[in-house]
């Protein structure tokens, strides 16, 4: 993703939203039991799920509609929580095809350099588009492995949003202190990601380093304290912490514990 063109690669997170809603209207519809608990995020029910992934969507269309040069309170974003009648998927269906095709026409009107607030290291439409392309990826996971079924994620796509976790991590580390953060860094530690099913097309191997100052990421091959191996994919929803590290065809070589580490305080802040 990164040699791309930046409205290329602007242009595939809007195609990737559109997949992920459409993936997820089709869980919607399928007769899914939507009081069922997601296992990765057992607070919620597969409902709320969904509601919870419209409502990021519908909040950050209106941030990019609007220019926004501070964050909108979400009590201002229509319809933020979906459709008042609880446990109707056509309802639930209908108001994720409007947010779909409403978010992604705006995104794709902006472009990637119209100015947007952001929490974030880049003010940007693009900034949303990537962040968003990825939750729902993510969240789009949580809903499938809700219903038993498999989770497909486009290698580039896939590789992106470590990336971009890795940048999180990096700048939350940097401008949002706090303990559990700060218990990250010292010296001489350091985590590999390894992934073993992608093209060279794909730089799919990641090395994090965990020093005295800040946590450090590159792409690249070495030696590490702990290393993370298996199918990109199962990568990418292990270091999202959706699947233990030794599940499917995982493997964890060196210091389990470290990765553990890593996984308990590798948040948003």
């Amino acid at each position: 993703m990164r040699t791309r063109e930046p409205r290329d690669r602007h242009e595939r997170y809007c195609a990737e939203i559109d997949l992920q809603v459409r993936r997820l209207r089709d869980i919607v519809t399928s007769g899914a039991d939507l009081s069922a608990t997601v296992p990765t995020c057992p607070d919620w029910s597969l409902e709320q799920l969904v509601r919870h992934t419209g409502g990021a969507l519908r909040w950050v269309e209106l941030n990019v509609r609007t220019r926004a040069v501070e964050e909108v309170p979400e009590a201002e974003v229509p319809l933020y929580e979906g459709p008042e009648k609880q446990g109707d998927p056509a309802a639930l269906d209908a108001w994720l095809a409007e947010t779909g095709e409403a978010v992604v026409a705006t995104l794709r009107e902006a472009g990637p350099g119209a100015p947007v607030w952001s929490w974030g290291w880049e003010h940007s439409a693009g900034f949303w588009a990537r962040r968003m392309a990825h939750e729902q990826v993510v969240h789009g996971a949580d809903a499938a492995l809700t219903v038993g079924r498999p989770v497909e994620v486009a290698p580039e796509i896939a590789a992106d949003a470590i990336d971009e976790w890795l940048e999180i991590v990096e700048f939350v580390q940097r401008t949002m202190p706090h303990d559990e953060a700060a218990e990250l860094r010292g010296p001489g530690r350091s985590i590999h990601l390894h992934a073993t099913d992608t093209s060279a097309e794909v730089n799919a191997e990641w090395v994090v380093e965990l020093t005295e100052d800040v946590v450090r990421w590159r792409h690249g091959h070495e030696k590490a304290t702990v290393a993370l191996r298996g199918p990109l994919t199962e990568v990418l929803l292990a270091f999202y912490r959706r699947l233990p590290p030794d599940a499917g065809e995982l493997e964890v070589l060196g210091d389990r514990g470290l990765l553990d580490f890593w996984l308990r305080r590798a948040t948003f802040g």
